[in-house]
C-alpha cells in the first residue's frame, strides 16, 4: 500500500530524512520508534506532503504521491491526524468532523458517517455543539482521530496519540485504534509508549538520526537488546 524507497527531505540546508526506506501493507498497523528528534514526525509529514522530499521515491497503492499537494493525498485516502491534536478550538465538535469530511465531497451520508464515528467516540456526540477548544485532553484526541476518520481513509497516521494523557484515557484510546485496525485501515503509528506501540504493531522500524536503523515484527523488536536498552527500560 504505502512504500517509501530511498527518501531524504531538508529543512533548509539540513537533513532530516536521510535514505529512509519503508512499507505499510494493507490493513497492517506499523509503528515507527525513535527517540525525539529523530525525524518521525518529519516522515509523517512527509507522507501526508506537508515536507516534500528531496530525493526518492514515496507511492501509494502503486502510484507516486511525492509531488502531490497534502488536498490531493487526503483524496488518495491518507488521514494525517497529527501530534498535538491541533483541532479546530473555536469551532464545534460536529463542526470539526465535517471538516474532516470536507474532501471527500458533498455525495456521502453525512449522517450515518457520524454515526459512524460516534461508535468509537459516544463522548463527541454527547458534547457535538461544544467548542472543541473546551474540551479535555483526552477528548480533543478522540476528536482529532475522529476527524480523520471521516475522510474514510485507506491508511491513517498517527503521531502521539498518547502524549499528555491520562493512563486510563490511553487504554481506552488504544484500545479503539487496535479496533480501526482490526476493521481493515492500515495504521502508521508513532508513540512515545514503545511497549504499548509494540502491544498493538504488528512489525515497527527504529529511526535514529533521520535513518532508519532497524525494522522486524513488533516480536522481534521487543526483544531486541538495542530496543530495550534504549527505549524499554534496560
Amino acid at each position: 500500500m504505502l512504500k517509501l524507497t530511498q527518501v531524504q527531505t531538508h529543512y533548509g540546508k539540513v537533513r532530516v530524512l536521510n535514505e529512509v526506506s519503508l512499507t505499510v501493507g494493507d490493513s497492517e498497523l506499523v509503528t515507527l520508534i525513535g527517540a525525539n528528534g529523530a525525524g518521525k514526525t518529519t516522515l509523517v509529514r512527509t507522507i501526508s506532503g506537508l515536507v516534500r522530499v528531496t530525493s526518492g521515491e514515496l507511492s501509494f497503492n502503486n502510484e507516486r504521491i511525492d509531488r502531490l499537494s497534502p488536498s490531493d493525498i487526503v483524496v488518495r485516502g491518507i488521514a494525517h491526524c497529527p501530534e498535538g491534536r491541533k483541532v479546530f478550538k473555536d469551532l464545534t465538535v460536529l463542526e470539526n468532523l465535517i471538516m474532516g469530511a470536507y474532501a471527500r465531497g458533498r455525495k456521502i451520508d453525512l449522517q450515518s458517517e457520524l454515526e459512524e464515528v460516534y461508535k468509537y467516540f459516544p463522548r463527541l456526540k454527547e458534547r457535538k455543539n461544544q467548542k472543541a477548544g473546551t474540551l479535555s485532553g483526552g477528548e480533543q484526541q478522540m476528536l482529532a482521530i475522529g476527524r480523520a476518520l471521516m475522510a474514510r481513509p485507506k491508511l491513517l497516521l498517527l503521531d502521539e496519540p498518547s502524549l499528555g494523557l491520562a493512563p486510563i484515557i490511553v487504554d481506552e484510546i488504544f484500545e479503539i485504534i487496535t479496533d480501526i485496525s482490526k476493521k481493515g485501515t492500515a495504521i502508521l503509528l508513532i508513540e512515545q509508549n514503545v511497549n504499548l506501540a509494540l502491544q498493538v504493531a504488528n512489525r515497527g522500524y527504529v529511526i535514529e538520526n533521520g535513518r532508519i536503523v532497524q525494522q522486524g515484527s513488533a516480536v522481534e523488536l521487543s526483544e531486541s537488546p538495542q530496543v530495550v536498552e534504549a527505549y524499554l527500560g534496560g
